[in-house]
């Protein structure tokens, strides 16, 4: 995702809602402000945003067919996650959820109980995903284990949470390897995740 940029105006959750529902774009919110997750047409044209998106919707369409009957589902980008009742509020790149799913009293289309949270990192984004937001959702009990996906090389980072609160980390690294879930029934090789990316020594990909 794009590197979040605040807007000027400090904002309720209410008033929030209310402009994130017009809006044409979408917008993280946190302590007040909202930063919009819209593309400017130079990041378009870039070929980390065309490696992002690949990689996400690569490993969006593994999970979703890979789920199927476990009693587990996943969602891909448009999902709102909301970590407490006063925010803040993410769009993950792709979440799971194990049994129903469960949403904010106060924000309906907003998630509470993710189990696997994902996030597609960018040169931009990755220490906010990895430090900032990560302490974020690790407020929400129900949130099991976090995913890195790196998109200019075949590197995925879990962290899965101990029963002391501690978090277990492990790192998948080459297309041979195979991205295990540990909270989920899933196995994708990398291979798959990272099907049709070139990287920036080459084409890795089919």
């Amino acid at each position: 995702m794009s590197a979040p940029q605040p807007a000027r105006t400090t904002l309720t959750i209410d008033e929030y809602l209310a402009i994130e529902r017009a809006a044409a774009y979408k917008s993280e919110f946190v302590d007040g402000i909202m930063y919009p997750l819209h593309r400017d047409a130079a990041w378009n044209m870039a070929g980390a945003s065309r490696a992002h998106n690949r990689v996400n919707e690569n490993l969006s369409g593994e999970l979703h067919a890979r789920l199927k009957g476990t009693g587990c589902q996943s969602f891909s980008r448009d999902l709102r996650v909301r970590v407490s009742p006063e925010g803040p509020s993410y769009y993950p790149d792709l979440v799971v959820v194990c049994g129903e799913p469960e949403y904010s009293a106060a924000d309906p289309d907003a998630l509470v109980n993710p189990r696997v949270i994902v996030e597609v990192l960018s040169d931009s984004t990755e220490g906010y995903d990895r430090v900032f937001k990560f302490r974020q959702y690790e407020r929400l009990p129900s949130f099991r284990e976090y995913v890195l996906v790196a998109q200019n090389a075949p590197v995925v980072e879990r962290f899965v949470r101990r029963d002391d609160g501690t978090w277990a980390p492990s790192r998948v690294v080459g297309l041979d390897a195979e991205l295990a879930f540990d909270t989920i029934p899933v196995r994708v090789p990398l291979a798959e995740v990272y099907a049709g990316v070139t990287f920036p020594d080459g084409p890795a990909g089919t």
